[in-house]
């Protein structure tokens, strides 16, 4: 699940679909309903990996003893059935307990609809009191789609960089899924694309939509290339936004502008 890939191939790509919706507030049968329907547009696109936001299922709850799930659990055999039935990689926010704990997981599907990752939240928001419901992660996770190597994080770990250069070096897009309140919205718009440009990664942010537990949520999912520049484009109006990831374009970029190198080599001026 987790580790560092050797270099992809050179003509090694990846379409994302960016599907946000309004997640029904602990209601997992109305919003798998609308994850669904949103992960038969994003595959109409052509997409190979479809982003859904963080906790897809429930929203952002403080309530996982009631909705924190098993890996066999609603959430997880719903988006497992649709990755196998639509041939297409699915990376999903879910509520899990595991061992006593409860976790705030990004459970990355593959086209056959096995699990093969769950990266954990690894930094907990106190200002929401997540930290008092919920276990942190203590490791990033990297997995390798169709060539593209690709980590995910979970919504307050965006605010912490320190976590995204952890696996710059081994990756090619860094996928950010989110319940991030419109009032804090600016923030969001601001840290996607410096994520990019630090790391000289492609960065895809699936954030929702509508209400729940009290807040409000207005979308702005984004796609950034390695330079910071937005690319996430409509395909068609009722189908999610796609960005098209490139790993040759992030070693291009990398062997011309060698930051990274500089970082690990401690260089200073």
């Amino acid at each position: 699940m987790t580790g560092t890939f050797s270099a992809p191939a050179t003509d090694a790509t990846v379409r994302v679909a960016l599907a946000e919706y309004d997640t029904s507030w602990q209601h997992p049968e109305t919003s798998l309903g609308r994850a669904a329907i949103c992960i038969s547009r994003a595959a109409a696109t052509g997409a190979r990996l479809v982003v859904l936001p963080e906790m897809c299922s429930t929203g952002f709850t403080m309530d996982p003893e009631e909705w924190a799930e098993t890996p066999d659990g609603v959430a997880h055999t719903r988006l497992a059935e649709l990755a196998h039935a639509h041939d297409v990689w699915i990376i999903a926010g879910i509520a899990t307990k595991s061992a006593g704990h409860h976790l705030n997981v990004a459970a990355v599907f593959d086209d056959h609809g096995q699990l093969v990752a769950s990266y954990a939240k690894q930094r907990l928001f106190a200002y929401g009191e997540e930290h008092e419901h919920y276990t942190p992660g203590s490791a990033p996770v990297v997995v390798e789609i169709d060539g593209v190597r690709v980590a995910p994080f979970v919504c307050y770990d965006l605010r912490f960089p320190e976590l995204f250069r952890a696996v710059a070096p081994s990756v090619d897009l860094m996928v950010v899924i989110a319940n991030w309140p419109s009032v804090r919205r600016a923030h969001w718009d601001a840290l996607l694309p410096a994520r990019a440009i630090e790391n000289l990664s492609y960065v895809v942010g699936v954030n929702r939509t509508g209400t729940g537990g009290g807040l409000s949520y207005d979308g702005g999912s984004a796609g950034y290339d390695p330079w910071g520049v937005s690319v996430a484009v409509k395909t068609a109006i009722a189908s999610p936004s796609v960005v098209d990831v490139s790993a040759a374009h992030v070693r291009q970029l990398r062997d011309k502008y060698p930051f990274l190198s500089d970082l690990a080599a401690g260089v200073t001026f």
